[in-house]
């Protein structure tokens, strides 16, 4: 740290620090020239040099060598005392420049390289207060080539341009500003030349030199005219321009300002709020969300933060919807163009011919930034040209993305587009653009999902989402069937991909009452079908009966042939409603079809209809089939669907191997899709899959590798994690550590709440956490840490407002249930928890956790304590059927068997 802030000129602060790495570290000459030129630019040569001498002295008594060749060179500087950097219109700084060490110290890499460099970006971002921070520095030691040259520069001018509103003016107001249109005397003709271009190089001299012209976007042709002239008549000027376009010119490089990031602009907004009421409540997410929107420009953070006077931070965060009401009256001391964030914008927007604004006015309709091929289609023959101009003026910040240029649009321009459009009458014209966009897109990607390659598609897909969410708004307000259809399929795909189940069921409840009336031309049939299977497949996520009108959607589209994986879906999902028990003929029809892709789908569909039926090893052997059946399909999305389902059904069984090859298997397949997208917990399975093979240290690897995946991560409620590490604790013998864990896993459940609301005692996911829980200390003999939990569940299962639950998950409850009795100890306790483990076997029990659910050590325990008893219980519950195993269960809990 103490190398960087010398290197950044900022001697001060560094040489407290330098001074104590010089003392750790005597023979680092790096750190001493440091320290050296940091001494000879704050207490001046001679104490440097005195320095240098007490070194060179004793390295040559103690080592017999001299100083190294950097050392002599920095040395070699100090002798020539050269005089100090002349600096003329440079300000001081009122407060400090926050977040911007590292474009300062490019900015200075590119003028060390390049004759000129202008520092282009949207108004409000900075860029004066960054040439005025380049200025104060320049020509100070650091670290740059200019010292190997010895080219610091001596003398530095800064010149506003803001005030000159024609290109013909410059030379001049730059020459005035520099002092070269006083009348002095020459060498010859005893008066300046009157060309301002000779007296400004005449000011500026033969020497090194720094040019800084501020402000150059309304006279960008005489600026670049000037810049031109100047660099080629001296050869040690450099000129920094500052811009919201560049200069265009072959000697110029080009430094694009980025935004602040989120946390700079968090301690900017902090500082100015509270030196504008020092009293002023701070909520720092408040703070932190008010930030996100403000685009990352200094100014529109710190006209926010003046807002404090007479707002909270939650009142402006809900204001920013008219943000150029809000965000004005800035201070007295900055430029006019600046007082309001719609001046800033509006100066901009005065510097585009016509063309260009219309073009902006219509690409403000795109919330999420567009490609390279929508701005052409919205705009029509012109876009390339249109498109470089607004990305000149840095109206438009270009990007490259593995999918090809981006460009996207700061709100505070899109906001004050979109309001030029309204006013202009161009509503309806600019959203049918963005409607006939949003429809092609649909159309050309609608089944990517069923594709090949859909990690190459999602790739392309994904920038678009908000652009996709929008058109969509549009389309259902107009009751546009093609765009609706189009749209809900790649929509339903891409949140079918990353499991995120609440916006699928959000889609279909929206899209499914109007694509039920929706009659395609034949050119929208198969995107019809794939928005309708995308949809009617969330039956099986429990979306609710809203999602029975996609099934209404597909029932009534044209038949065709399965040929597709798309089609044979279509035609499975088609015939659920004559999936009917006892017997499911239709389902057995599909599941023996000649179509293997029919016969995969339906078997998938098989293995929810028999784990339903309390059927699970009817379910896994579906689940078998279906994997056979698909073998053949090169569809990344299906593969990894199928050897997750098995493995699902594996775990549940507690066969550990067999789930984990699954699960290799689909983990290997999702690098096709993507690897870090683990969105359905392949990682998570394979913790628990090792712990059920007794391997914890396999399990704690896939448990690291789950917790850093750099997707989105589970909520609280539903993660598993201390459930796992419970469990491998536990397998080593850490028996107390384990038991912590199994606590404390309950508590946070508590503590989060369940994401759905209601009682998280309902919730499913958590009975079987609380089950484990109370199984683990069971298992440990010592029930009495969980006693309360336990007297929980036995009272939820007797009470009368007793949720319905499948049969496994009253099975893990009265397992739960059944241990706790046994380790109690009492005669009448082990009586009834013997049957409540043989009801628990025949019920079935989620085994997900071992190896506390491990169903032979449950076995074990209760064959220790009344093995008679469990066998009767056994071969008692064998012939029951599902109502009648949940009237026995009903009987145990009262104590009525």
């Amino acid at each position: 740290r103490a190398l960087a802030l010398a290197r950044l000129g900022r001697h001060a602060e560094a040489a407290g620090p330098l001074a104590v790495a010089a003392a750790e570290h005597p023979r680092d000459e790096e750190v001493l020239a440091e320290l050296l030129r940091g001494e000879g630019a704050t207490a001046g040569p001679s104490a440097a040099l005195t320095r240098y001498e007490a070194y060179r002295r004793e390295l040559r008594e103690t080592l017999g060598t001299d100083p190294g060749a950097g050392l002599k060179a920095v040395q070699r500087e100090l002798l020539r005392g050269e005089a100090p950097v002349a600096r003329h219109g440079v300000p001081h700084e009122p407060n400090p420049l926050l977040g911007r060490d590292e474009d300062i110290a490019a900015v200075e890499q590119l003028l060390h390289a390049s004759r000129a460099v202008t520092v282009v970006g949207p108004g409000g971002l900075g860029k004066t207060r960054l040439a005025h921070a380049v200025s104060r520095q320049w020509g100070l030691p650091c670290s740059s080539e200019a010292e190997s040259l010895g080219n610091a520069q001596r003398v530095v001018y800064c010149v506003p341009l803001a005030g000159v509103t024609a290109d013909e003016d410059v030379a001049a107001e730059v020459a005035s500003a520099l002092g070269a249109g006083e009348r002095r005397h020459g060498a010859l003709s005893g008066h300046a030349a009157a060309d301002p271009v000779t007296g400004i190089l005449g000011v500026l001299g033969s020497g090194p030199a720094l040019l800084v012209l501020d402000n150059c976007e309304q006279v960008i042709r005489g600026a670049a005219d000037l810049v031109r002239v100047l660099v080629s008549s001296s050869k040690d000027l450099r000129v920094c321009a500052t811009s919201r376009a560049p200069l265009g010119l072959t000697s110029e490089a080009v430094y694009a300002l980025p935004e602040l990031g989120l946390d700079v602009c968090i301690e900017l907004f902090t500082q100015r709020a509270r030196a504008a009421r020092p009293g002023v409540a701070l909520p720092p997410d408040a703070v932190a969300e008010l930030c996100r929107h403000l685009d990352g420009l200094p100014l529109a953070v710190e006209l926010a933060a003046a807002r404090v006077r007479v707002l909270s931070v939650p009142e402006i965060a809900r204001r920013l919807g008219d943000r150029f009401a809000l965000l004005r009256g800035g201070a007295r001391d900055v430029p006019e163009r600046h007082r309001t964030l719609h001046a800033v914008v509006e100066w901009s927007w005065n510097l585009l011919a016509e063309d260009a604004r219309a073009a902006l006015r219509t690409l403000s309709v795109f919330p999420g930034g567009f490609s390279g091929e929508a701005g052409e289609q919205v705009l029509g023959e012109d876009a390339l040209s249109l498109l470089e101009q607004l990305a000149g003026q840095s109206l438009l910040t270009v990007a490259d993305t593995p999918v090809g240029v981006r460009f996207r649009m700061l709100e505070t321009v899109r906001e004050f587009s979109a309001a030029r459009r309204a006013e202009a009458g161009e509503e309806e014209e600019a959203i049918g653009r963005f409607l006939a966009w949003a429809r092609d897109f649909g159309v050309a990607h609608h089944d990517w999902l069923f594709g090949s390659e859909p990690l190459a598609a999602g790739e392309r897909i994904r920038p678009e989402q908000d652009n996709l969410v929008l058109a969509l708004r549009y389309a259902l307000a107009r009751t546009d069937g093609p765009t609706t259809a189009a749209l809900t399929a790649v929509l339903a795909a891409l949140w079918s991909t990353d499991s995120d189940y609440p916006r699928l069921a959000a889609l279909a409840a929206d899209t499914g009452p109007p694509l039920s009336h929706y009659r395609p031309e034949p050119a929208y049939v198969e995107v019809a079908r794939t928005a309708a299977v995308l949809c009617t497949a969330g039956l099986f996520m429990n979306f609710g009966p809203h999602v029975v009108r996609h099934l209404v959607t597909l029932r009534r589209l044209p038949p065709a042939p399965p040929d597709t994986l798309l089609r044979a879906t279509a035609v499975v999902l088609s015939a659920v409603p004559e999936m009917l028990p006892p017997r499911y003929d239709v389902l057995r029809k599909l599941c023996d079809s000649e179509r293997p892709l029919v016969v995969g789908i339906a078997e998938c569909v098989a293995t929810y209809v028999w784990e339903y039926e309390h059927d699970i090893d009817g379910a896994l052997a579906s689940a078998r089939r279906m994997i056979a059946a698909l073998a053949l399909t090169d569809n990344p999305s299906i593969q990894v669907m199928a050897h997750s389902r098995l493995s699902e059904l594996c775990l549940k069984l507690g066969e550990g191997e067999a789930a984990y090859g699954h699960l290799r298997t689909a983990l290997e397949t999702l690098r096709r899709l993507g690897g870090e997208h683990d969105y359905i917990g392949i990682r998570w399975g394979l913790a628990s899959a090792c712990l059920q093979r007794g391997d914890p240290d396999e399990a704690e690897y896939w448990l690291r590798q789950a917790e850093g995946d750099s997707v989105r991560q589970q909520d609280a409620f539903y993660s598993p994690d201390l459930g796992v590490r419970a469990e491998i604790a536990l397998a080593r013998g850490q028996t107390e550590a384990g038991l912590g864990l199994w606590r404390r896993a309950v508590a946070r459940m508590f503590e989060a709440g369940s994401p759905y609301g209601g009682d998280p005692w309902v919730d499913q996911w958590a009975l079987q956490i609380h089950s484990a829980a109370v199984t683990a200390h069971a298992h440990a003999g010592r029930p009495e840490l969980v006693a309360e939990e336990a007297e929980r569940l036995r009272t939820l299962l007797s009470g009368p407002s007793c949720p319905p639950m499948e049969l496994p998950v009253l099975g893990t409850v009265l397992h739960a249930l059944g241990m706790a009795g046994l380790a109690s100890g009492n005669g009448s306790g082990d009586a009834s928890g013997v049957r409540m483990i043989a009801l628990a076997e025949r019920l079935r029990v989620l085994r997900d956790f071992q190896p506390t659910m491990s169903a032979a050590r449950a076995r074990r325990a209760a064959e220790d304590a009344h093995g008679a008893a469990y066998a009767d219980a056994v071969l008692e519950y064998a012939a029951l059927g599902r109502d009648e195993l949940r009237e026995a269960a009903r009987a145990l809990i009262s104590g009525r068997a």
